[in-house]
Formats: structure tokens, sequence, C-alpha cells
């Protein structure tokens, strides 16, 4: 049975407010790493592992849970998993060694799916005309989760300690739990098969769909690159000549929240017919955000015009690419969403391992020069399945 229920707006504000308020549970850890350091007398670096370590998680999570969309009620689902992320996030908070972190940080990550649940939802609920437009507000709600995560973890951190993070992490989703029962509509997918014939389906789509391989390709570059950034920027903020404490050092998560409101406008550009435009443009504010960042010295208003560009630019490549996605197969959404985003969150964890690594080798200089290098080669793949799509169409 297929839903033909449509969405209202509220419905939309409703699954932006969820979406922005779970996917936050993956970035809470970072403006942390310094506090965990030192609760657990680790250099930063070390204690650094655990924002990838969530990210392979969630990969891991989006991988093997986000396919049941397909094959199961979503609704039920998405309750089921916000559940098991309430226990995870309520290891982390009395974790007494660091081990047992890092296994509950792979455990939030993967429970933290449920914004890749509720995005093939409403693009199935939305016409030709808005789904574009819709995913762009769910996005936007998102992005304010992902980047207003950073300074709300920096405070409590600084105030109450990194456990108590955990400790309302855990409140929020019991009260989401109560929300999305409330007012969520339910779905039925229309595939029957097995759980074995669904993984193996995923794999046909790779093959065969040039356009999937393309936004997955390149969204795993544009994650790096991003994660990255919010990743090594604790460290660069946390070092001379800056020496920020944790509360500061969240704070800058309010500059990336602003960007987020251009999330919408992208959607609405993304339903035009040229939405690779916006690739482009994409590509060209992240590489002034590295400029800026490089340049920023103790300048910091520079950094700040950074964030925001940067940010901006992640949202023009991410949203165009999962509006695309989601007009290939309609009946496979949650499938190709499970690919694109997969391999995007394994490039958001090679990213911040990369960043890390690149800040241990040469600080801060060598991180910019690292991230331009992956714009520069994010273009090349862009130009490359341009020309080869304008060769099939002759």
């Amino acid at each position: 049975m297929q839903i033909t229920q449509k969405l209202s707006r509220a419905d939309i504000l409703l699954m932006a407010f969820c979406t922005g308020l779970i996917v936050a549970n993956i970035y809470y850890c970072q403006p942390l790493v310094i506090l965990i350091a030192k609760d657990f007398n680790l250099t930063e670096p070390d204690a650094g592992k655990i924002t990838y370590l969530t990210q392979i998680g969630y990969a891991l999570g989006l991988f093997l849970l986000v396919p049941l969309g397909d094959m199961f009620e979503r609704k039920k689902q998405i309750l089921v998993i916000t559940s098991l992320a309430i226990l995870a996030l309520l290891i982390a908070a009395v974790s007494h060694t660091f081990f047992v972190l890092e296994v509950a940080s792979v455990l939030i990550g993967g429970c933290s799916v449920v914004p890749q649940l509720i995005l093939p939802l409403a693009a199935n609920l939305s016409t030709d005309e808005n789904r574009g437009a819709n995913i762009g507000m769910i996005m936007s709600g998102l992005l304010v989760g992902i980047l207003a995560s950073r300074a709300v973890s920096g405070s409590i951190g600084f105030w109450l300690g990194w456990r108590a993070v955990y400790y309302i992490a855990a409140g929020i989703c019991g009260l989401l739990i109560l929300l999305m029962a409330k007012r969520f509509p339910q779905s039925y997918p229309a595939f029957k098969g097995s759980y074995k014939e669904l993984m193996r389906s995923m794999f046909s789509y790779i093959k065969t769909q040039p356009a999937l391989r393309e936004t997955s390709i390149i969204n795993f570059l544009a994650f790096a690159i991003i994660s990255a950034f919010w990743t090594t920027m604790v460290l660069f903020l946390a070092n001379p000549p800056f020496n920020f404490q944790t509360l500061q050092i969240g704070l800058f998560g309010i500059a990336g929240a602003a960007g987020a409101l251009a999330a919408p406008l992208v959607g609405k550009l993304s339903d035009g017919n040229n939405p690779r435009k916006n690739l482009m443009i994409g590509f060209i504010l992240q590489i002034v955000s590295i400029a800026l960042f490089y340049f920023t010295g103790s300048h910091l208003y520079l950094f700040v015009i950074g964030i925001v560009l940067i940010d901006i630019g992640q949202q023009a490549i991410h949203v165009t690419n999962q509006t695309r996605i989601y007009t290939l197969i309609p009946e496979a959404r949650n499938r190709l969403n499970t690919i694109f985003m997969s391999v995007s969150f394994i490039g958001a964890s090679c990213g911040s391992a990369l960043g890390l690594w690149l800040w241990d080798q040469g600080g801060w200089a060598l991180f910019c020069y690292g991230m331009t290098g992956i714009i520069i080669l994010n273009i090349l793949i862009y130009q490359f399945y341009g020309r080869k799509k304008q060769i099939t169409n002759q």
C-alpha cells in the first residue's frame, strides 16, 4: 500500500525540526575533544578519534539500516532506531574508559541515521515541483542542527562537563520519540523481497546509474572537506595565537548555522533544468573559504566569513546532489539514499582522519594545502562526468 498523503508546510517544518535535533548527536563530540582528552589523559589528536568513529558508525547505520525503509513501515523504524540512539548516548555519558566511549561513539553514529529515513519519506510525499524545495527546507533544519550542535555542546561542556552533553541529548531524543509517534505519517513501501535481495539491488544501482556514481563521488570529497575543517578547527583555535576554550570554540558553530539559511534556496534552484551549475558554485565557495582560512592569521573576521562560505558551498553541493538522486528511481529512494549518504559519510570519516593527520604533520598551513587539493580533484571529477554526459547526449 502506497501513501498518498501530501505534506503541508507544517509537516515539513516538523521534519526539519526532528532531523536537526537527531543529526546533532553525531557532532556534539567535536568541541568536546579538549575536555575528553583531559579527562582520559590523552593527547588532543588521540581524543579526536571519536569524531571519525562516530562518522564510521553513521556510515554503517546508513548501509545496514536505512535500506530497510524500502522494506518496512518507516515510522516504526524511525521510533525504534531513535530509542536505540538514547541507549548509545547513555553509554557514552557513563563511560569510564576511552575504549567504552569509542564503542559508544560508533553506536551513536549508527543509531543517528533517522534523518536519512525522514528525507526519503518527504521526497515520496512531495510533488515533482516541490521536491527540491522541501528537501532544501529539511536540509536547512539538518544543517542548523549540525552547526548549532557545536555551539550548544561547547557551552554545556564548558559549564557542566562533557558527560552532561550526552545525558541532555538522550533526553531530547526521548521527547522527539513522543512527538514523532504522534505526528509522523505511516509509510508502507512497495518492496516485498528479502533483506538479501534488497541489499543486492543496491549494487545493481551503482552499476546502472551514472548520476548516482557521480553524485556519490563528489559528495565523498565534499564531506571530507567540511568534516576535516570542523574537526581540525578545534585544534587550530585551541592553540596559539588564540588559545580558545571549549565554550569559545563551540560558538563558532553559530557562524556556520547562519550559512544553513541558504539550503531552501539551493533546493529551489535544484528543481530547475540545470542543477549541476550549483555544484560549480559550491566548489568556488569552498576555494574562497580555504583561502580565507589560510590568510586568517589573527584576523578572526576572515575566519568567520570563511565558515559561512564553506557551509553555503557544502549545501550547494549536497542539496543539489541529493535532489538529483531522488529523481532517479522513486520506489528505491531509501536504497539510493543509502548508497549516496554511506559514501558521503565514509568521506566525512576519512576527512576527519586526514585533517588530524595534516595538522599533526604541518599545522594549519598544510591543512589548507590539502583541502585545496581535494577541491581541485572534485572539480576535475565534475568536469569528467559533464563531458561524458555531453558525449552520451550527442
